[in-house]
């Protein structure tokens, strides 16, 4: 069937949207208004979703009036959106949020019913991946209304939807997000990294203009902070037969930090200043507190001849006398607790400090621990030279912006593009700037302006859907972001009280493309079938220069991403023995992991997945 539709979907921590656009006719994609609800009794239209979920009472559920427009009279289980967001607030315990930073937990398997965390509410509870089905339904439900409402009509065979994920997310999470988008009706969607959608919309702003802002020998920086989390990523500028190209060569850690903390951070600096003046507010203040201050921030950022922002927290209480509790976000305490806090001018040495972990703490999403961005972000480009530095091609390519400094090692970005709600303030945009150009000896990097901060990622994916439609237009060459590897337990006598140690092998190097199999030709393998083995595998973002079936065993260049146990069907009947096999990974046209193991003999492989993680 022919495809006539590009979607791009970013589904986000905070916010989600949708754009589109047709598969011939020239234009930007547009966004799509989402219909959501505002209130119990009234719906209406927003750019973006908040990715939140709300749980409501029973008597809510049965007074509500408002219905969305593919609503029957029966409504589900749950209120997706803004209202959702906003009313959740007040009552937390039956909010669900950050179901995307859940969602590539390490600790927790993502189909189990964890949300709202540390909520009572038993079996009402959902799982990371029905959180985030149930906003890709909404969208979906969103974009068919659209049509419908032009009466058109379009099957999700006739789509090609781009679904972008953060770069830093490991195979566990994107294939989750992958199986959501199927479950929610999307049907097969191919995985683009948040990061490289935004560079394709900055590059569909530019037009062709474009390639007179960056030049061969360039890396730019993609910062992307939003309101859960900050990514970046490095993209190097090269030349081939005259023509400009572009290669993503490194990506940093999924990092939870971002406009929320930053909203909070000024809170609790203003609740301190209330207590030390003798005004207690409570919890339900708290939370009309951190809004009037995402409020102030905004409105301070946005106009820079004010210098105070009034805030108000009315009393609980019904009496006439109750009191209002005021104060007032200025513009020392905004500077001092973002500016200072949160983009420190640090020095390229600096690093996130980790915290001395206790004997037991509260189980949780795990949140970064320093909440210094630019300490983060030295970090990630010192993490990057050490990556180049395994790849003898990608150091050769990069040799001119290997910067040093104060015994530090790290590439140098010649431009940078923001991304992110957090970025829409110019004051945060010009710190950084700061920052980078000091770590630069002083030399200005270079801003890739006229992006939209909120909505790029989703513009940036409906172009690349677009470009997979007709085949024209810049591709950015990336593959995977890690490399990848299987554990492998060591051949060795019987020893007492000696437990064999596990070696990781490669099955997947960094910047393996879609579409491509990678094998171990001549190499055979122990396979245990007919009952119970576990297989563990492992992640490195600074080994680019592994290739397939290369053996590591430095515990500290690599990190464990999954654990799975399974019986495998035995071959021949025979349980329990030990089979040769031979090994080879595919990464598919969609952007997942499938890694095979062959016997020979038979004929018979199985296939191994990167869905299961440890409990």
């Amino acid at each position: 069937m022919e495809k006539r539709y590009a979607l791009g979907i970013d589904l986000g921590t905070s916010n989600s949207a949708l754009a589109w656009c047709t598969a011939t006719e020239p234009g930007a994609p547009q966004v799509l208004p989402i219909p959501q609800m505002l209130s119990f009794q009234a719906t209406g239209e927003k750019d973006s979703l908040p990715s939140a979920l709300y749980l409501p009472l029973e008597q809510e559920q049965n007074s509500a009036s408002a219905r969305l427009p593919w609503e029957s009279d029966s409504r589900p289980d749950g209120i997706v959106g803004e209202f959702a967001h906003a009313h959740g607030a007040l009552l937390p315990e039956r909010l669900v949020t950050s179901a995307k930073s859940w969602l590539c937990n390490a600790q927790i398997n993502p189909e189990e019913p964890i949300l709202p965390w540390k909520s009572d509410l038993g079996e009402r509870k959902i799982s990371p991946f029905a959180a985030s089905q149930r906003y890709l339904e909404h969208l979906r439900q969103a974009f068919e209304q659209a049509l419908a409402s032009r009466g058109d009509q379009a099957d999700m065979a006739e789509c090609e939807v781009v679904l972008t994920v953060p770069a830093s997310f490991d195979e566990v999470a994107r294939i989750h997000t992958h199986m959501a988008a199927e479950a929610a009706g999307w049907g097969e969607v191919t995985l683009l990294e948040e990061q490289q959608a935004a560079f394709y919309h900055w590059i569909d702003v530019c037009g062709e203009r474009w390639r007179e802002q960056v030049s061969p020998g360039d890396i730019v920086l993609i910062c992307d902070v939003g309101g859960g989390t900050a990514d970046f990523s490095l993209v190097a500028v090269t030349e081939q037969q005259g023509q400009l190209n572009l290669e993503r060569i490194s990506v940093g850690d999924h990092i939870l930090l971002g406009g929320d903390n930053m909203d909070l951070a000024l809170a609790y600096t203003l609740k301190a200043e209330l207590d030390g003046q003798g005004k207690k507010i409570d919890n339900w203040q708290l939370l009309s507190l951190v809004h009037s201050c995402r409020l102030g921030k905004e409105k301070l950022f946005a106009d820079p001849t004010l210098e105070a922002f009034p805030i108000s927290l009315p009393s609980r209480g019904s009496s006439l006398f109750a009191r209002t509790i005021t104060s007032q976000l200025t513009r020392e305490i905004l500077d001092r607790v973002l500016l200072d806090g949160f983009f420190p001018c640090s020095g390229i040495d600096e690093h996130p400090l980790r915290k001395r972990q206790v004997g037991l703490r509260e189980f949780g999403l795990d949140y970064a621990a320093d909440p210094a961005l630019s300490k983060h972000l030295a970090q990630f480009l010192a993490r990057s030279w050490q990556n180049v530095q395994s790849n003898e091609q990608m150091k050769n390519l990069l040799g001119e912006r290997i910067g040093e400094d104060r015994g530090v090692n790290f590439l140098r970005p010649s431009a940078v593009l923001f991304n992110g709600g957090v970025f829409k303030a110019d004051p945060l945009r010009r710190r950084m700037l700061d920052i980078l150009a000091g770590w630069n000896g002083s030399e200005a990097v270079q801003e890739l302006a006229g992006s939209h901060f909120d909505l790029a990622v989703a513009k940036g994916a409906a172009s690349f859907a677009r470009t997979r439609l007709t085949g024209e237009g810049i591709r950015i060459k990336a593959g995977t972001a890690r490399s990848y590897y299987i554990g492998l337990e060591s051949s060795m006598p019987a020893v007492p009280g000696f437990v064999p140690p596990i070696k990781a092998m490669c099955v997947v190097p960094q910047g393996m493309e879609e579409g491509t199999e990678a094998a171990l030709a001549g190499q055979e393998f122990g396979l245990v079938t007919g009952e119970p083995v576990e297989f563990r595998f492992f992640s490195s973002s600074i080994r680019a220069g592994d290739q397939v079936g290369n053996i590591v065993e430095d515990e500290n260049e690599i990190e464990e991403t999954a654990q799975l146990e399974v019986t495998l069907p035995p071959a021949e009947g025979k349980a329990g023995e030990l089979i040769p096999v031979t090994l080879h990974s595919v990464i598919t046209e969609l952007g997942t992991l499938e890694l095979w193991m062959r016997h020979e003999p038979s004929g018979k492989q199985w296939k191994v997945e990167f869905n299961v993680r440890t409990q």
